[in-house]
């Protein structure tokens, strides 16, 4: 698990990237689950950690076209 004492999307983004399944712990939001690269949704979850979720696919949905386009 690793954590992440500020929310800093580019970093939590490199990081699913890199090890695709696991778990993350970031100040202010809590734990988050990814797998297969993107970050799962919660059944229940605070509307500001549903934001930083979707956040964070559409980061990894816009590298992921980008290394596409190349």
């Amino acid at each position: 698990m690793r954590v992440f004492p500020v929310y800093a999307p580019k970093l939590i983004v490199k990081h699913a990237r890199i090890f695709l399944s696991g778990v993350i712990w970031v100040k202010d939001l809590g734990r988050l689950e990814f797998e297969k690269g993107r970050f799962l949704l919660p059944r229940k979850s605070l509307p500001k950690v549903k934001q930083a979720i979707l956040e964070l696919n559409e980061l990894i949905e816009a590298q992921h076209h980008q290394t596409n386009a190349v």
